[in-house]
């Protein structure tokens, strides 16, 4: 990045693009009437595979601008530039025909138009050509990227084929939201919630032509939040659009409806949780931050999660035609309800904990509430327990795959979850100073992370049991 940016003439510092809040309702309203109309249009596996390159970009462009100018930087800005590559590398090997490789190039170039204002901020100098000249620079460039891409995938093509392009799309947006509840975390666990005062401007700007040059410290990670949280809605949309015009089943289509509503919400609640109310003012006298809110938020925010992994499971193929009926099998559907149960409660106390304890000082640690911490530890050996043995007695269903699957998946992932809450409250209790140190930041992030993703894979387990497995009736 810092490469690119070598070539370019210093520019004044940018000034503030005050949007009001009716102007940025008609902007949201407008933006997801285009992202509805234009997935609509465009192939859906073009698409899909679009999102799942533009996905994978953004997420090591984070990570790459977490070191400008370092080498680990440039080869991560490298390696994000060479996802695209790699989208139509995918379409030239795994479906030639029914994807294009300059298609793929194109929609992640759309969806880059989301930031890339920001980039682009401290370099126009005043000239209006030149931004112009770099969308145009853009598309040209995405689309060279995916031709060479396919050609390259086309040398070898492969008998395997990807899934439906809504099944795609269900799994790319999986992935979105779990890359933007780790970011979430990182937010919160840099102490960064309220880097930036006001939303949906930020310090005054147009969301989406904040200068790059100013996200540093705890505004990178809460600006780059938000920016992913446009992803994530972009994705859904995409994915909401794809289910009703495939043709997916009726359950799909009201969880994609579901999912839009949910993900929207969730954007109106995190800016809540900044301002306290609805206003566009960065006035420190106008703004009463929400703790309350915040602990909403971050729940909402897994729900989400579990929410698109129930519609990629489905959609994917994990509901039968015809339920199985198997005797004894009253456990398979009753257990993970009641750990599914025991993980929602759980969320509650891990985000009431993380979000109502107080930073430590030089000489004393975190002041944590102690309903919230004692709750937390006792729930966490409550639902350890309830979660393996709904894990161990689905793994033995053979009879449904997806069950099996699924089951196995949360026996594992439970263990981790368990060894990283350990290492996550240790890590908390130990810190003293104001000052966030890497590894408790990874640990704290790393344990909320896995437990949003061990509640989805819950939630997954659920309805594929309660929907393929059906008691058998004792005579």
């Amino acid at each position: 990045m810092q490469t690119m940016l070598a070539f370019l003439d210093p520019a004044p510092a940018a000034q503030p693009e005050h949007l009001g809040l009716p102007a940025l309702v008609v902007l949201m309203l407008v933006g997801c009437a285009a992202i509805v109309g234009w997935s609509r249009w465009v192939r859906p596996l073009n698409l899909a595979i679009g999102f799942a390159a533009t996905v994978a970009m953004w997420a090591l462009s984070y990570v790459a601008l977490l070191q400008p100018g370092q080498a680990a930087g440039e080869i991560l800005f490298i390696g994000a530039i060479a996802c695209v590559l790699a989208g139509g590398f995918v379409a030239g090997r795994f479906a030639p025909g029914e994807a294009s490789g300059r298609s793929v190039g194109l929609v992640s170039a759309t969806i880059n138009l989301m930031v890339i204002g920001a980039f682009l901020r401290d370099e126009q100098g005043g000239s209006p050509v030149r931004p112009v000249a770099y969308v145009l620079g853009l598309f040209a460039a995405s689309a060279a990227l995916g031709i060479v891409g396919e050609h390259l995938g086309r040398m070898r093509t492969s008998a395997r084929r990807l899934p439906s392009p809504v099944g795609l799309l269900g799994i790319v947006l999986v992935a979105n939201i779990l890359v933007m509840i780790v970011l979430g975390g990182l937010v919160t666990s840099f102490e960064a919630g309220l880097a930036v005062p006001d939303w949906p401007n930020s310090f005054g700007h147009n969301m989406l032509l904040y200068p790059v040059s100013e996200m540093k410290g705890g505004i990178f990670y809460e600006h780059a939040h938000r920016l992913f949280g446009m992803l994530v809605g972009a994705t859904t949309l995409a994915y909401a659009t794809t289910a009703w015009r495939s043709g997916a089943s009726r359950t799909v289509r009201m969880l994609a409806l579901l999912m839009v509503a949910a993900v929207i919400t969730q954007g109106i609640l995190g800016g809540l949780r900044v301002t306290g109310h609805v206003t566009s003012s960065a006035e420190a006298k106008d703004l009463a931050p929400s703790t309350t809110l915040a602990i909403v938020h971050g729940m909402l925010g897994q729900a989400v999660l579990a929410l698109a992994m129930v519609s990629a499971v489905l959609v994917n193929g994990a509901a039968l035609r015809t339920p199985v009926v198997l005797a004894g099998m009253r456990s398979v559907r009753v257990l993970p309800l009641v750990a599914l149960v025991a993980l929602v409660c759980q969320l509650f106390l891990g985000a009431s904990m993380r979000h109502l304890q107080v930073p430590p000082t030089a000489d004393v640690g975190a002041k944590i509430p102690q309903w919230a911490l004692h709750g937390h530890v006792t729930m966490a050996i409550i639902a350890f327990i309830l979660v393996l043995l709904a894990g161990i007695r689905c793994g033995r269903v053979t009879q449904v795959p997806a069950v099996r699957i699924l089951g196995k998946a949360v026996t594992h992932t439970v263990g981790l979850q368990f060894l990283l809450g350990i290492g996550a409250l240790v890590a908390v209790l130990l810190r003293r100073g104001e000052m966030v140190p890497w590894w408790e930041a990874s640990a704290t992030t790393a344990h909320q992370a896995i437990g949003a993703l061990l509640l989805s894979l819950m939630a997954a387990l659920t309805v594929t049991a309660r929907t393929n497995v059906l008691p058998a009736v004792r005579a």
